[in-house]
Parts: structure tokens; C-alpha cells; sequence
């Protein structure tokens, strides 16, 4: 039978506008018998159950690891909560709703952790002979917790189909923390059925080639790298003429890195608009920019360019000296935040001990004062193995190059905020006096003090940290020590602004309330 849907308000006002010509059975209201009914609508309405065969209560699947719904027979899709795609879902989950006529679905908040999803339902039916009524009920749906047949298969071995191995050659792991963190923004992971952790990067294995190639779609986007393919046969069938491949992406990126003191090649920085062989990396994205100290001037170089002609950085940030500050002159050029000036300085080891002090020309005069204390790279007394250094004008060489100001800070246990990680595997050391025990100590120590040295750079670059998702910390209670420490007054620090809460992160695209925050959080915590 067809019939337009009418609302409540329309269904009584047709059955108070009939004649009354007999009295309700139940109630005695009189009413229009011309019908054949011998009930009133209300009576109807209490005595009359449209909704009858539709169970209050059902069941959905729910992957707690790639968070996907099932939709059956074996489909698996991504449904945000209260999305009106998850309200598809459960209405399909539904027997018995064809019965009648669907008016309005609508979601009713559940309690976090409940693991409940509540939808409220408004239908319309036939009672009797030419009497449609219309009904309200609620459905429970109680989301069942289990594993899809893609994570399954993801804790077997030997069932991936592409991986992309990242690597950086280099002595210290910033710009790669950088590029997790890129990773996590953007879940440019998501589609990894395993992440393993390799001594210089991460391998990322996926079940289809495509998957891989998006990924170093978004590599290429955000960092200077080169890719090289190479595929394997597994399996071939003569009759049909198939294949299957195992395909390996091995990306290695630049191994350049911020604050690196680098020496161009002579046409290189030539082409780079003449700018002078001897500069700092200052900033790394998909390109690789470089910072001439002495005049402020800045070159970009693309990956491409990179690899036709690679070279080698002069020294790392590990490499850094500590200067004091005596004298800041500055000369009047500045580009942006920087500002030249002439700085005297001393190394911080011979202050007190002889009178040797240093002239040069730096970026740092917007920053630096008489007694701060600087990092820069000690080039008047270190031995450098570079064929490239070697054919500079000594002449034009600088004795010292700051690289950037030093800062008291307190105890990193009393930041106000953190990063999220990738999942890592760690393993307990031992404590015992071989060879290999110490050494895995050692990687573990450099590892913390490479991740510092990044939360620094955030601190201190604002720039950097609009580019990736910091998140609040609870404050740790501080010791009587901790309390006494110092800071200084112009100390850079991440106003709390900034901070996102963990749950933020999940509705930054959708423009979700608060209220779907809270509900999304239910799902997460399964």
C-alpha cells in the first residue's frame, strides 16, 4: 500500500474533523462509524503495537584496530560516530524495519566507555482498515569488539604486498622525529597493516601497492628524498597468465639536517644564486634551504638537484661548541627576524683560563646580548676530512659560526606538553658489562638526546610547530630541587593555545561538537 507519511498532529486532526455516529468500545468517546472502526485513534495508539517484530536490541562488529564497522556479509567500512553513515549501518542491522515506514532516525547520547550506540526511531503504520498511526521507539545497538580479516593478517607473517622503507643516513634522528610527527598529523599510516623500527628509520608494509605509493606520494610532499622500486615474483599461474609481486619502496632522504654546517660545491652555489659555499641548514621541507651567516642570504635546494650531485655535510649539531657572548654589534641589514651584526665571543673552557676571544659575523644580533651563552661550530680549531673544504679560501673562513642561542631551561618533566609516538617495541637491557649491553645503552642514550634536541627546536621555532599537532601534559609534581631551578626571562615556551587535548585531534576535519568528541571517545577506548 502507498500513502504519504503524515505526522502526528495531521493523523488526530483527521480523526477529530470525522462525524461521530458510534462510541469507542473502550473509552466511549464518540466517533465516526462510517468506517467500520470501533476504537478512537488514542485507543488504537495504546492497544495497537506497529513496531511489533522489531527488536529493541542488536548487535554491531567493531575493529578496535583499524576502528572500522562491519557491514555485512564481510564489507568493513569507516564510519565516524553519529555520522549518518553509522546510522545507515544500523538501520540495515535492523529486521524488520520494511515493515513499516521510516520518518526520523536520530542518535541519544550514551555514557563514555559504555560501549552502547542509542538510536531513537519515529515510524508510521497501519493499525486497522484505513487508520495509519505512528509510533517512537528506541533500539539499544551493543558494539561487539573483534578483529577484521586485513588486522588478522597483518600479525601473520609473510602476507604483506608492498612496503617503503625510510631511511636517513645520518649521526643524529631530528629530521626524521620531524617526519613522524608529519606522519601522525596527517595518518598518512593508516592504511600500514605493520610498522617495524629499523636502526636508521621505519619500514611500513602494506597489503596493496597502491597503499605504498600514497605514501611516498605524501613523502615527496613533505621531505627531500629519492625512491627506488624493486618488485619480487611470488607465485605465477601459467594457465591464467597471473602473477603476485611483493613490492619494496627503499627511500632514502637527504641526509642534511637543521643546523648543519655544509660546504656547496662551487657551481652548485653558483646556480643557487651565487650565494657562499660556506652555509648553515636552516630549515628542511620538501626542499633543503641554506643560510648564509655572513649576509643573511638564503638558497633553496631541490631534492633532484641534490642527488645529481650529493655531497656530505662539514658537521652535525653533536659538533656544537658553547660560546659566551662579550660584545653584539649590530650593522644595520636584517631579513625577517634576523639581524647582522658583528658578535665577540669566547669560548665557555678558556673563560678564566687565557684571553683568546673571537670575532665574527653572525644571523643571531636580534637575540644575543653581552653574557649569553651561544652554540656555534668551532672551525678555527677542528680538522675537517672534505675535499670540498679544502678548496675554500681560508682567507674567507670563518674561525667561529653560531648557530643559535642557548637557553636555562628547567627539567623537560615539567613541560606542559608532549608529542604522540609511533608504537615502538622496547626491550629490557640487562644490566651486565658485555659489549652489546653497553652498546644498545648508548643508542638509547643518544636516541633521548636526539629527541630533546628536537622538543628544543619546537620551542624555539614557532614556525616548526604550527606544522605538526602538540598536545597538553598533566604537570608532574615537582621536587624541592626542580623548584629551585632557574630560567631565563626570554626563555621560548609554547603558550597553551597551541595545545590540542588528545581528543581534539579526532574531530579537527569534521567540525564536531564536544558532544561527538565525547561519544568518539567511547570507540576508542574498546
Amino acid at each position: 500500500m502507498n500513502y504519504t507519511p503524515m505526522d502526528e498532529s495531521q493523523l488526530q486532526h483527521q480523526h477529530q474533523n470525522q462525524v461521530a455516529t458510534v462510541l469507542c468500545c473502550n473509552c466511549g468517546t464518540p466517533i465516526d462509524g462510517s468506517q467500520g472502526l470501533v476504537m478512537c485513534y488514542d485507543c488504537i495508539k495504546l492497544t495497537v503495537d506497529i513496531t511489533e517484530g522489531i527488536p529493541r536490541e542488536a548487535n554491531v562488529s567493531f575493529c578496535r584496530n583499524c576502528e572500522r564497522f562491519l557491514q555485512p556479509p564481510g564489507q568493513w567500512i569507516r564510519a565516524e560516530l553519529e555520522s549518518r553513515e553509522l546510522l545507515a549501518l544500523c538501520l540495515r542491522r535492523l529486521k524488520g524495519l520494511n515493515k513499516v515506514r521510516l520518518v526520523d532516525a536520530s542518535f541519544i547520547w550514551t555514557e563514555p566507555h559504555s560501549r552502547r550506540i542509542r538510536v531513537k526511531l519515529t515510524v508510521q503504520g497501519e493499525a486497522m482498515a484505513n487508520t495509519i498511526i505512528q509510533q517512537t521507539f528506541e533500539v539499544e545497538y551493543i558494539v561487539v569488539a573483534m578483529q577484521c580479516a586485513d588486522c588478522a593478517r597483518s600479525y601473520t607473517t609473510n602476507t604483506w604486498r608492498a612496503t617503503v622503507q625510510i631511511r636517513q643516513k645520518v649521526a643524529h634522528k631530528r629530521t626524521f622525529l620531524y617526519l613522524e610527527q608529519l606522519i601522525l598529523k596527517h595518518n598518512a599510516h593508516i592504511d600500514t597493516i605493520s610498522i617495524t623500527e629499523t636502526k636508521d628509520g621505519l619500514d611500513f608494509f602494506y597489503s596493496q601497492k597502491n597503499h605504498a605509493a600514497k605514501m611516498i606520494d605524501f613523502l615527496n610532499s613533505v621531505v627531500p628524498i629519492k625512491c627506488k622500486k624493486s618488485e619480487e615474483l611470488i607465485s605465477q599461474d601459467v594457465h591464467t597468465g597471473s602473477s603476485t609481486y611483493k613490492f619494496s619502496f627503499s627511500v632514502e632522504i637527504v641526509p642534511v639536517c637543521r643546523d648543519d654546517l655544509v660546504v656547496l660545491p662551487k657551481k652548485l652555489a653558483k646556480s643557487l644564486g651565487d650565494i657562499s659555499q660556506f652555509v648553515l641548514c636552516s630549515k628542511i621541507s620538501n626542499s633543503v634551504q641554506f643560510l648564509d651567516p655572513t649576509t643573511l642570504q638564503t638558497a633553496d635546494l631541490s631534492a633532484n638537484v641534490y642527488w645529481r650531485t650529493p655531497f656530505n655535510t662539514l658537521a652535525d649539531a653533536s659538533q656544537l661548541v658553547e660560546f659566551i657572548v662579550l660584545d653584539v654589534e649590530p650593522i644595520g641589514v636584517t631579513k625577517g627576524k634576523k639581524v647582522l651584526a658583528d658578535i665577540t665571543v669566547a669560548r665557555a673552557t678558556d673563560l678564566g683560563v687565557n684571553d683568546l676571544t673571537y670575532y665574527t659575523r653572525s644571523h643571531l644580533g636580534a637575540i644575543c646580548h653581552a653574557g649569553d651563552t651561544v652554540m656555534g661550530y668551532y672551525v678555527a680549531n677542528s680538522n675537517y676530512n672534505s675535499d670540498l673544504f679544502e678548496t675554500l679560501k681560508f682567507e674567507y673562513v670563518p674561525d667561529v659560526v653560531l648557530v643559535k642561542k642557548l637557553y636555562q631551561r628547567k627539567s623537560r618533566k615539567n613541560r606542559n606538553w608532549k608529542l604522540k609516538r609511533m608504537a615502538k617495541e622496547h626491550k629490557d637491557i640487562e644490566a651486565s658489562q658485555d659489549y652489546s649491553s653497553r652498546a644498545q645503552k648508548q643508542d638509547i642514550e643518544r636516541a633521548e638526546r636526539d629527541y630533546e634536541l628536537f622538543l628544543q627546536e619546537l620551542e624555539e621555532d614557532q614556525e616548526l610547530r604550527q606544522t605538526i599537532n602538540l598536545y597538553k601534559s598533566q604537570k608532574q609534581e615537582q621536587e624541592e630541587h626542580e623548584m629551585e631551578e632557574e630560567e631565563d626571562a626570554d626563555a621560548p615556551a609554547i603558550d597553551i593555545d597551541e595545545l590540542l587535548d588528545e581528543l581534539d585531534e579526532m574531530t579537527l576535519d569534521d567540525n564536531q561538537g564536544d558532544e561527538g568528541m565525547a561519544t568518539k571517545a567511547n570507540m576508542e577506548s574498546m
